[in-house]
C-alpha cells in the first residue's frame, strides 16, 4: 500500500505547540495584570510593560536574533529558542520584584519573532510545494488556539491559584515544545538546512527587492488596523455595545474562534492563489470594521462583527508570511523574521493611533475607524505592489522572448 501523502507531519504539531506557548505568554497577562500589579505594588501604567516591553522586544528579537543564527542550522536554532522561551518564564513564574519580572518577559519575548520567523521556513520545509501556505496557517494554529483555549483557562487558572501559577505551566507547555521539536523536527533535509552560503550578507540581500519592503509595509498597515480596533474592544463591547464586563471573556472568545477559522481558511486559500487571497481578505476585512464602526451599538451585530473580525484579521498571516518569503525565497530566514517584527510593529501602530482618537473625545468606536483606514491603506499598497510585479514580470517575460527570437 502507498503511504499517506496527506498525512500531518509530526514537526508541525511540534512547532503548532510552541506557537501555542509563546501566544500564551503573549495574551494571558492582559487577564493577570491586575494581580500582577497589586502583587508588585507598581500602578497600572507600569504594570503596562509587561505588555509593550513584550511586543518591542518581539520586534527587537525578530531581526536582531534571526540574523545572528542565519549561518546555523535551522532545526538547533529552533531548539535554542525555545530554551530561551523556558527560561524568560521560569524567571517571571519566580520573579520577587517587578524588575525580574519585566526581564522574565524580554527574555521570552526574544524568541518570539525568531521562532515564528524560522518556524515558518521549516514549515514549508515539512511539506510539498502546493501545501505550503497551509504548513505556515497550521503552525499559527497554536498561536490562534492559544487565544481561543489558553487565554481564557490561563486567566482562570491564576485568578484561582496565583498568577505565578499560570507563568509555571506556561514554563511546562515550553518543555513539551522543546521536546517535541527535538524528536519530530528531521534533523537533515530542507526543513533544516541552514541558510544558503552567503550566510548574513545573502540574506540580507533579499532586502534589496522592492517586494520584499512592500510585503513589510502591507503587513504593519493591514494587520495593524485589525488589531488597533481589537485593542480598545473591551471598551468598545461595554460602553457602545452596551455588554456587562463579565461578558468580555467569552465574547473574546467568540473573537478568538473566528481567528482560529481565518488563520486555516487564509492558509487554504493562499496555496490556491497568494495574490488574490490577500488583496480579497485585506478588501473585506476593510469592510467588515467599516461596518462594525457603524452597527457598534447593536448588540447582536456586534457578536457577528467580532468573529468576522477575528476571521479576516488572522486570514491575512498565511498570506503576508507567504508573500515575503516568495519574494526572498533565495534567503528567507530574516526576511521572515522580519516580517514576525512587522506584524508586531503594526500591532504597537494600531494600538497607537487607536489611543490617538480616544484622547482625541471620538468615543471608542473610533479606534475600529482608524483600524479601517489602516487596512484600506495596506490594501493600497498591495494593489501598487502587485501592479509593479505585473509588470517588472511581463517585461521579463518579453525580454526573454527576444533572447530567444
Amino acid at each position: 500500500m502507498a503511504p499517506r501523502t496527506s498525512a500531518l507531519p509530526g514537526g508541525l504539531i511540534a512547532l503548532a505547540i510552541g506557537a501555542f506557548g509563546i501566544g500564551l505568554t503573549e495574551f494571558v497577562i492582559m487577564g493577570l495584570l491586575p494581580q500582577v500589579a497589586a502583587d508588585f505594588a507598581v500602578s497600572e501604567s507600569v504594570a503596562g510593560w509587561l505588555i509593550s516591553g513584550y511586543a518591542l522586544s518581539v520586534a527587537v528579537g525578530g531581526v536582531a536574533l534571526t540574523a545572528a543564527v542565519t549561518r546555523l542550522r535551522r532545526k538547533p536554532v529552533l531548539l535554542g529558542l525555545m530554551v530561551l522561551f523556558i527560561a524568560g518564564n521560569l524567571l517571571s513564574a519566580l520573579a520577587g520584584d517587578y524588575g525580574t519580572m519585566l526581564a522574565g518577559r524580554i527574555v521570552a519575548a526574544l524568541c518570539h519573532g525568531a521562532f515564528f520567523g524560522i518556524g515558518a521556513v521549516v514549515a514549508t520545509g515539512l511539506v510539498p510545494p502546493a501545501r505550503r501556505a497551509g504548513a505556515v496557517a497550521l503552525m499559527f494554529t497554536g498561536l490562534t488556539a492559544a487565544n481561543v483555549l489558553g487565554v481564557p483557562f490561563g486567566t482562570l487558572l491564576g485568578q484561582h491559584l496565583g498568577w505565578r501559577a499560570t507563568f509555571w505551566a506556561i514554563t511546562a507547555i515550553g518543555l513539551v515544545a522543546l521536546v517535541g521539536l527535538a524528536v519530530l523536527v528531521p534533523g537533515r533535509g530542507p526543513a533544516s538546512e541552514a541558510a544558503p552560503t552567503g550566510g548574513l550578507r545573502g540574506e540580507l540581500r533579499a532586502f534589496t527587492h522592492a517586494q520584499v519592503w512592500f510585503s513589510l509595509v502591507v503587513t504593519v498597515l493591514g494587520f495593524g488596523g485589525m488589531f488597533g480596533a481589537f485593542t480598545y474592544i473591551a471598551y468598545t463591547l461595554t460602553e457602545v455595545s452596551g455588554f456587562a464586563t463579565g461578558t468580555v471573556p467569552w465574547l473574546l472568545v467568540l473573537f478568538g474562534v473566528g481567528l482560529f477559522a481565518g488563520n486555516l481558511a487564509g492558509g487554504r486559500a493562499a496555496d490556491v492563489s497568494l495574490s488574490r487571497t490577500l488583496v480579497t481578505v485585506l478588501a473585506v476585512l476593510t469592510l467588515v470594521l467599516v461596518g462594525f464602526a457603524l452597527t457598534a451599538g447593536s448588540a447582536a451585530l456586534t457578536v457577528v462583527a467580532l468573529v468576522l473580525m477575528g476571521a479576516f484579521g488572522f486570514a491575512t498571516v498565511p498570506p503576508l508570511q507567504m508573500r515575503i518569503m516568495k519574494y526572498a525565497r533565495r534567503a528567507p530566514t530574516l526576511a521572515s523574521g522580519a516580517n514576525i517584527a512587522a506584524f508586531n510593529v503594526g500591532n504597537a501602530l494600531g494600538a497607537w493611533l487607536g489611543g490617538l482618537t480616544i484622547d482625541a473625545g471620538l468615543g471608542f468606536t473610533a479606534p475600529i475607524w482608524a483600524g479601517a483606514g489602516l487596512t484600506l491603506l495596506g490594501l493600497a499598497v498591495l494593489l501598487v505592489a502587485e501592479r509593479r510585479a505585473r509588470r517588472v514580470g511581463a517585461a521579463a517575460t518579453r525580454e526573454l522572448a527576444d533572447v530567444a527570437a
